[in-house]
């Protein structure tokens, strides 16, 4: 599978239409979405929605799923990213640890951007159950 995106430089920056919206990318925050936070928003959105599917398959009854994303990124250099933590916070009702534990595997497993990442940037994942 193949697909081109075009970006059209800017006075700050790339700009790109996509089928939902344009997409404003700069290395600096007051013209547009930074690189890194692209990246990290990728790996943890996609993380979140695999792991929906999961549950949602398992018939869990989820409420609702909130998840945050620490990024560590290297202080020298191109301050590349080393870590991404992902944290969890699943609302619903009659939620089975152990289940969750599993179906978190399996979201590492299926998600394409960890798996595009794995072996340059250390993923994790922690995650809480609340009623």
């Amino acid at each position: 599978m193949k697909e081109t995106l075009t970006y059209q430089a800017k006075e700050n920056g790339f700009i790109t239409d996509l089928p939902y919206g344009q997409l404003h990318v700069s290395s600096d925050a007051r013209y547009g979405f930074r690189p890194y936070q692209l990246l990290v928003s990728a790996v943890a959105v996609c993380s979140g929605g695999v792991l929906r599917k999961i549950l949602q398959k398992q018939r869990m009854e989820i409420e609702d799923i909130t998840l945050s994303a620490e990024v560590t990124r290297k202080e020298d250099g191109a301050q590349e990213i080393e870590k991404i933590h992902i944290h969890f916070v699943i609302k619903g009702k009659n939620l089975d640890q152990k289940k969750i534990e599993k179906a978190l595997a399996l979201t590492r497993k299926n998600c394409s951007m960890v798996q595009s990442v794995i072996n340059s940037i250390e993923v994790t994942e922690t995650f809480e159950l609340v009623d």
